[in-house]
């Protein structure tokens, strides 16, 4: 069953996703492994068993179209740089990367909903407008890659 549009809050302990429908959502969270850090492997972003944990959540959102990526820390730009390495099917559906705090599920819901009418609708909707163009999104795309490689 193909999701039009989810959405990933993650940082390194958890990631919770939210696949988004008009009148309701659902929710799953998956938690990271538990494991003590070196103080040079938590500066460097390399945490233990975050391979598996990044797998997981991308398995999560394999059904979705579109997917926004948003969480406080480093997390999500080291799920992108997974993605880019280890599930390049789900990369391309990647439209937004956000920092975002600790919001309660309505309070992200609300936000992802905005996000996306803010967007347009989906290409399999019609073509996207309101000054949003996929050329735009491949180069923040690229620079997201600069940033992560």
């Amino acid at each position: 069953m193909s999701i039009r549009r989810a959405a990933v809050w993650i940082d390194h302990q958890e990631a919770r996703i939210f696949h988004i429908e008009p009148e309701r959502f659902d929710t799953n969270t998956i938690n990271a492994p538990h494991h003590q850090l070196t103080r040079k492997a938590d500066e460097q972003g390399r945490h233990a068993g975050s391979g598996h944990f990044f797998h997981e959540v991308a398995e999560a959102l394999k059904n979705a179209q579109e997917i926004l990526v948003v969480g406080p820390s480093s997390a999500k730009l080291d799920f992108i740089r997974h993605l880019h390495r280890h599930d390049h099917a789900l990369e391309p559906r990647i439209v937004g990367v956000e920092t975002m705090d600790h919001p309660t599920d309505g309070q992200l819901v609300a936000y992802v909903r905005h996000y996306f009418m803010k967007q347009g609708p989906t290409s399999s909707e019609a073509p996207r407008c309101g000054g949003f163009s996929t050329t735009g999104l491949r180069q923040n795309k690229l620079s997201m890659l600069k940033l992560i490689s």
